[in-house]
């Protein structure tokens, strides 16, 4: 990872120099600062100038809000990238007006956009970081959406003693209908089939 040295008259010239230097915006960099700027005697003689290092954060997470600002400016959006990380994942959550377009048809686009999202952020890293792309809090609508179905779809199964399946989803969304059932001692679930047409089973445990 680059990290730079810089020395200039004050702490703000220096990371500023740092940013142009390094081609990022400020929130992008990690500064630590070695030494601070001083005025000399009368103002004049025996002055020290600031020293900065500066460190890039992320930059996984450079590239992904690179992208996906690219991705909202040629859609003529006018959207702000929020994020918030765990251990997990790394949730990307856009935020702005009409965002109902990169949404697109029960979240297509949305998963679209965040699959390429994730192809960029991990280019050529070594560790890779899985993001989560959101707006509008469409991922918390659709999670309570696919908790309810899950539930409902166990009650039949608990009901009639056979299997049902359910429509293909992608991972996170499969991922999804299997924590909601994995405490119930009636029923369990498998994934089955091929991308991207792998779908969830829901089934009478033995």
């Amino acid at each position: 990872m680059k990290t730079v040295e810089i020395t200039a008259r004050t702490v703000d010239e220096a990371v500023k120099q740092a940013a142009d230097e390094m081609g990022l915006e400020l929130e992008d960099l990690h500064i630590e600062i070695l030494e601070e700027s001083s005025k000399g005697f009368l103002g004049i003689l025996g002055g020290k100038q600031a020293r900065i290092k500066a460190t890039p954060k992320d930059m996984s997470l450079s590239r992904a809000k690179d992208f996906l600002k690219d991705v909202a400016a040629g859609i003529g959006l006018k959207a702000s990238i929020r994020v918030e990380e765990n251990e997990d994942a790394v949730r990307m959550i856009l935020e702005g007006d009409d965002l109902g377009v990169i949404i697109g048809r029960r979240g297509e686009t949305l998963d679209a956009i965040q699959y390429l999202t994730n192809l960029v952020a991990n280019k050529k890293s070594l560790e890779r970081r899985r993001i989560i792309l959101d707006a509008e809090g469409y991922r918390e609508r659709r999670e309570q959406t696919l908790r309810s179905l899950a539930m409902r779809l166990a009650d039949r199964v608990k009901r009639s003693g056979q299997r049902v399946s359910l429509e293909p989803m992608n991972p996170q969304e499969r991922r999804i209908i299997h924590t909601a059932l994995q405490e119930d001692i009636y029923v369990t679930t498998l994934s089955e089939g091929e991308e991207p047409y792998r779908k969830v089973v829901i089934m009478p445990r033995s």
